[in-house]
């Protein structure tokens, strides 16, 4: 009887393990579905990374294609535009702000606009426009000597018109003009040349700081402000200036010629009004731009050579190197693409 019972134990004792061999694998799997679904979900979720990624990387290539185009097709357009003959009518170029490298009234700039307006046959004369109160002496040098040697080659007037100021280095670039045309209370003048700047050595002192600045060549620290200025560096700075000022004088002599009625202020950096510059020789009439097409130039209609910058020209200028790079890349990476 005792035996019986015995078995029955023993069974009741080894079920339990029975079931759970039995019920492991069945709990089992659903850890295993459950790190399987992470993974899947993971994989899932980097190649639809990569793709957006792909994709924007497609995009940017073509936005950079797309912007070297605009360049290419802006330089196209502007050089077909610029050999483009034209019915009879008097050319304007606007010299407005500063005289400077790069900018609006810079060099480049003028220069390339009064070579299409004189070799567009359908100019009867070039007019400057200028409302500037001057800038570098090397770009209206520039200027200067390009109005002279295409008033030669092409047998065609150009003529200064002023609006509020032709000034230093602006009327630099007049003075080469046929005739100088302004307002009666317009600013002329100004013919001479300056170097400015600050000396901090005396608040230097008050505040007790010690300037150390190390030069190798004795004059490598010439009018640095933080340095006492020599007798000798003042001479040579000087002696710079009078020799710039006396190019500026001749290039006023040769051009104005006997119109000129020169005193001993006309060299000296003084303004006038327009009226007086007229008086003294500086200028040769009162009149405007309109004036001047409708009566001197008998062509009334005024067509505007000035260089303006396009979108395109403006972005690739304030990108710079980095901008030219990038479309570069992108032109590289375009096979690519296919």
């Amino acid at each position: 009887m005792t035996e019986p019972t015995f078995r029955g134990q023993d069974d009741a004792s080894s079920a339990p393990d029975l079931w759970s061999s039995q019920a492991r694998p069945a709990s089992a799997a659903p850890e295993a579905n459950w790190e399987r679904q992470v993974l899947e979900k993971l994989v899932l979720a980097t190649v639809a990374e990569q793709r957006a990624a792909r994709r924007w990387r497609i995009f940017w290539r073509f936005a950079w294609i797309a912007l070297a185009l605009a360049l290419v097709w802006a330089a196209m357009t502007r050089d077909m535009a610029s050999t483009t003959k034209s019915t009879p009518h008097t050319a304007v170029i606007d010299i407005k702000g500063e005289i400077a490298s790069g900018a609006a009234a810079g060099a480049d700039a003028v220069v390339e606009a009064m070579r299409n307006a004189f070799d567009d046959s359908g100019s009867r004369a070039v007019v400057l426009l200028i409302n500037s109160p001057g800038g570098s002496p090397v770009q209206a040098g520039i200027i200067n000597d390009e109005i002279v040697r295409l008033r030669a080659q092409y047998d065609k007037p150009l003529y200064a018109v002023v609006e509020e100021s032709c000034a230093s280095a602006a009327y630099y670039i007049a003075a080469a003009a046929d005739d100088i045309y302004v307002d009666k209370a317009s600013i002329v003048g100004s013919i001479g040349v300056l170097m400015d700047g600050f000396g901090f050595t005396g608040t230097m002192e008050k505040l007790g700081v010690e300037r150390r600045l190390l030069t190798a060549g004795r004059n490598k620290g010439f009018l640095d402000p933080f340095s006492p200025q020599t007798e000798e560096q003042r001479a040579y700075a000087q002696t710079m200036l009078d020799q710039i000022h006396q190019q500026f004088i001749n290039a006023v002599k040769k051009g104005r010629g006997e119109r000129l009625k020169a005193t001993d202020d006309t060299f000296s950096g003084l303004f006038w009004t327009g009226q007086q510059a007229v008086d003294m020789g500086l200028a040769d009439h009162l009149g405007s731009l309109d004036y001047v097409a409708r009566e001197v130039v008998k062509a009334e209609d005024i067509v505007d050579y000035t260089r303006r910058d396009n979108v395109a020209e403006r972005l690739a200028r304030r990108f710079g190197a980095t901008f030219g790079e990038a479309v570069l890349r992108g032109m590289q990476a375009a096979p690519a693409l296919r």
